[in-house]
């Protein structure tokens, strides 16, 4: 499965959030680490005598890459872990405020819309949303809607996979072309390889024309990221790609990321979200936000491109950014 068809719904509201909250193979803007089809999967690591913890992860690679580190770090504090693969966040979500997962790696905007349409209905997201591209709000909105299902999110960190939009390295070269807001003032006509849902989401071709006065020409319905639709922008049938911030394979397409200088996308930072009794300690948050405070985004588009790319394990991806980083102890 992969990752690449997730981020606009993180605070599109009952658009998204009534439907399944995602979708694999790029026919919707809602990357897969909004959910996809269930499907269960475990590892396990043994560990000290402080207690056993589920970590979750979501079924695609960076969230099974997140959920190795969350595992052999917490593996590393003292605790006995496993991995359990649930593809879909309506189920694995329930999971966690029962106490079968103890610990998942989210996406502060996208959970806090999740759980805002959870808690005060399907339109809540579209009408009242609680995330913003300001990281700290969206993580003090979250947090309020968490505690009371006995959820707690921990600290988030730089590390971001929210939308992006790419070019070729020519066209940005040419063009003189940094940023989204260099795109629009340039006054080129560009056409969009997305999502059809592009065309009305007001994170996509809407607010691009709104917030940085981007003429777009279309909407090239091939999808979030896929191959195709990096593809017709290489070949110059399309300007412009919806993908995400931690997309490994731009390079293999020549493409280089506009950066969102405006802030128009929402704060997807990465974070730890974990059962509140059962994993809500001081010594969990410590040992996670050790890693929180060094991950990057660009750690995680290289962590993806060594499991996509290079076909290597996530388990051992992770063992070697974590003994990179000085993070193990042995």
């Amino acid at each position: 499965m992969t990752k690449t068809t997730r981020v606009l719904g993180a605070s599109l509201g009952a658009l998204a959030l009534t439907v399944s909250l995602a979708a694999c193979g790029g026919d919707s803007l809602e990357k897969s680490k909004d959910g996809g089809a269930a499907s269960d999967g475990s590892s396990s690591s043994a560990g000290g005598g402080k207690g056993s913890l589920v970590i979750g992860a979501a079924g695609f690679t960076e969230s099974n890459v997140l959920a190795e580190l969350y595992a052999q770090i917490l593996k590393d504090a003292g605790y006995s872990t496993s991995v359990k693969t649930v593809n879909n966040r309506e189920l694995y979500e329930p999971s966690l405020e029962k106490g079968e997962i103890d610990v998942v790696p989210e996406y502060a905007a996208t959970l806090a819309e999740f759980l805002n349409a959870k808690v005060n209905g399907p339109k809540a997201p579209e009408e009242k949303p609680v995330a913003s591209s300001d990281v700290a709000a969206t993580v003090a909105g979250l947090e309020k809607l968490a505690a009371p299902l006995g959820l707690k999110a921990l600290a988030a960190g730089e590390a971001v996979d929210q939308n992006a939009f790419a070019v070729t390295k020519e066209f940005a070269r040419k063009n003189n072309l940094k940023t989204l807001s260099d795109l629009g003032k340039s006054g080129l006509k560009v056409k969009i390889a997305a999502g059809d849902e592009c065309s009305v989401r007001p994170f996509c071709a809407p607010g691009l024309t709104k917030t940085y006065g981007i003429q777009v020409s279309g909407v090239d319905p091939k999808g979030v990221g896929t191959p195709q639709a990096k593809q017709a922008v290489k070949d110059g049938a399309d300007q412009l790609v919806l993908t995400t911030t931690t997309d490994a394979t731009l390079d293999s397409f020549d493409l280089v990321l506009l950066d969102d200088d405006k802030k128009l996308q929402n704060a997807d930072n990465v974070l730890p979200v974990v059962n509140a009794k059962d994993a809500g300690t001081p010594e969990v948050a410590a040992a996670l936000d050790k890693l929180t405070k060094v991950l990057t985004t660009a750690d995680l588009v290289d962590l993806n491109r060594k499991v996509d790319a290079e076909r290597a394990k996530p388990a051992d991806v992770a063992k070697a950014y974590l003994e990179s980083k000085g993070l193990l102890k042995k």
